[in-house]
C-alpha cells in the first residue's frame, strides 16, 4: 500500500517521536510511505521548538500568526496535490493540526481514503492557554477537518468523547494509544552497569524522562530526597526543560544536589541507557486526555511506574497490577505510594514484571499500531473501490 504521510511539526520532541516511529514501523510493514511535512523538523537538533519557526510565532502578534498558519495549509495543499501527482497514493495519513484543511481538501479533490490522526483538542487547549485570538475559524478548522476524514485516531477514549461532541459519529473514531519499539527497548539493559556510570549505584533511583515543567510536580520528589528514611534515593531527570533551574535551585538549598542528576537532552538511540538505570518511574502529573509516551517506555524498562489515578492513565494501566496510583492531584498520597515503593523491593519487581508483560499483551506497541492503521485503510480502499465500482454502473 503507498500512504501518503502529512503533517506540520516543527519541533524536534515527544511529537516529532510519534511521527518517526509510526512512519518506521508502516515501513517495516512493507508499505511504501510517502513524507509531505515541513523540511525545517529535519534540520532540527533532538529537543528542539521548532528554530526559526518558534522564534517567528514569539514575535508576531497571536491574530497574525494564526493568520500564517492557515496560509500555510495553502502550501500545505500544493505540495500535496504534488505528492499525489507524483506517487499516485492509495490513502492519505494525517497527523491533526489546528488551522490545517490542507489534508481533507487533498482527500475529497482526489477521492482519497484519510486517517486523521488526533493527540489533543487543540483549539480546547490552545483557547485556555495559547491565548487564541481567531476563536471561531480555529473552531470551525478543527470541525472541518474532525468531520470530514474517513475516520479519527484519538490517543485515548477520554479525547475520544472531546471529538465525538464535536459532531463526529461514534463508528468512525478508533482510539489508537501512544506505543514503543520493542526492539529498541527489549528488555536486557544492565541496571547496575546503567547506576555506576551515572555514580548511582548506592541509591534506588527515582527517574524521569522528558521536557519537565512546573506542573509536573517534580518539586515535591526534591523535597522528599531531604527526607529522613529517603538518603539513598535519588532522582534522575532525563531530558531538560523550564522547570530544571527552580528543581536544581531547590535541591542545593535542601543540601541533596549531589543526589539529583540531569541529563539535558538526549538523543532516542541513548534514552535506554539511561532508563536502565531507574528503579521508580515518576509520572507526578498527567494532562487529563493524553496518552503519555513515556508511560509506555516505562512500562517497557525494569522499574515500577507510579502515576495519577485519572481516566487517561486508567486506559493504560491498573492500579495495584502493573503500577502504583495516587489519588490525582494529591502530594500527600503522591508521596506515601511513592514511599510505598521506595521501602518494597518485592513490589517494586513485581509491579515493574507484570507492566511489561500488560504492554505486550495489549498491544502498546508502535508495530501494533501500524497494523491496525493498515487494517483501517485496508477497509476504507475497499469501501471506496465497492462505491466506485457501482457509480460506474450506474453510468
Amino acid at each position: 500500500m503507498k500512504i501518503l504521510y502529512h503533517h506540520r511539526i516543527a519541533s524536534k520532541d515527544g511529537q516529532y517521536v510519534h511521527v518517526e516511529e509510526l512512519i518506521k514501523a508502516l515501513r517495516g510493514r512493507g508499505h511504501d510511505v510517502v513524507v509531505v511535512a515541513p523540511r525545517v523538523v529535519e534540520n532540527n537538533e533532538f529537543g528542539s521548538e521548532g528554530g526559526w519557526i518558534a522564534k517567528l510565532r514569539a514575535a508576531l502578534p497571536k491574530s497574525a500568526y494564526e493568520l500564517l498558519e492557515l496560509a500555510y495549509s495553502a502550501v500545505a495543499f500544493l505540495k500535496l496535490r504534488q505528492a499525489v501527482l507524483r506517487h499516485k497514493p492509495d490513502c492519505l495519513y494525517e497527523r491533526y493540526n489546528l488551522f490545517l484543511p490542507a489534508g481533507i481538501w487533498i482527500s475529497k479533490r482526489f477521492k482519497l481514503p484519510m486517517l486523521s490522526e488526533i493527540n489533543a483538542p487543540l483549539f480546547d487547549e490552545r483557547s485556555r492557554f495559547g491565548g487564541l485570538r481567531l476563536k471561531r475559524l480555529a473552531s470551525w478548522s478543527e470541525r472541518y477537518v474532525w468531520c470530514n476524514a474517513s475516520r479519527v485516531l484519538p490517543v485515548t477514549s477520554v479525547l475520544a468523547r472531546h471529538v465525538k461532541d464535536a459532531g463526529v459519529a461514534e463508528d468512525k473514531i478508533d482510539v489508537i494509544h501512544n506505543g514503543i519499539d520493542l526492539v529498541r527497548f527489549d528488555g536486557n539493559s544492565d541496571k547496575s552497569a546503567a547506576k555506576k556510570e551515572l555514580g548511582l549505584e548506592e541509591n534506588v533511583v527515582l527517574g524521569f524522562t522528558g521536557f519537565v515543567r512546573d506542573w509536573h510536580g517534580l518539586d515535591v520528589v526534591v523535597e522528599m530526597l531531604a527526607e529522613p528514611g529517603l538518603e539513598h534515593a535519588a532522582l534522575l531527570l532525563v531530558g531538560d526543560g523550564p522547570a530544571r533551574d527552580t528543581l536544581e535551585q531547590r535541591a542545593r538549598e535542601l543540601g541533596v544536589r549531589d543526589r539529583f542528576k540531569v541529563t539535558g537532552v538526549v538523543s532516542r538511540e541513548r534514552l535506554t541507557n539511561y532508563l536502565a538505570a531507574f528503579d521508580i518511574a515518576l509520572q507526578p502529573a498527567a494532562v487529563a486526555y493524553a496518552s503519555p509516551l513515556k508511560l509506555f517506555e516505562y512500562m517497557a524498562i525494569d522499574a515500577a511506574i507510579i502515576a495519577p489515578r485519572q481516566d487517561n492513565i486508567l486506559e493504560i494501566l491498573t492500579d495495584g497490577h502493573d503500577a502504583l496510583l495516587f489519588n490525582a492531584g494529591s502530594h500527600s498520597d503522591f508521596r506515601e505510594k511513592l514511599n510505598t515503593l521506595f521501602c518494597d523491593y518485592g513490589l517494586r519487581e513485581r509491579l515493574s514484571c507484570q507492566a511489561r508483560q500488560s504492554l505486550i499483551a495489549r498491544g502498546f506497541t508502535w508495530q501494533s499500531n501500524a497494523e491496525r492503521v493498515e487494517t483501517l485503510f485496508s477497509e476504507l480502499c475497499e469501501r471506496y473501490q465497492r462505491s466506485q465500482t457501482s457509480e460506474a454502473k450506474l453510468n
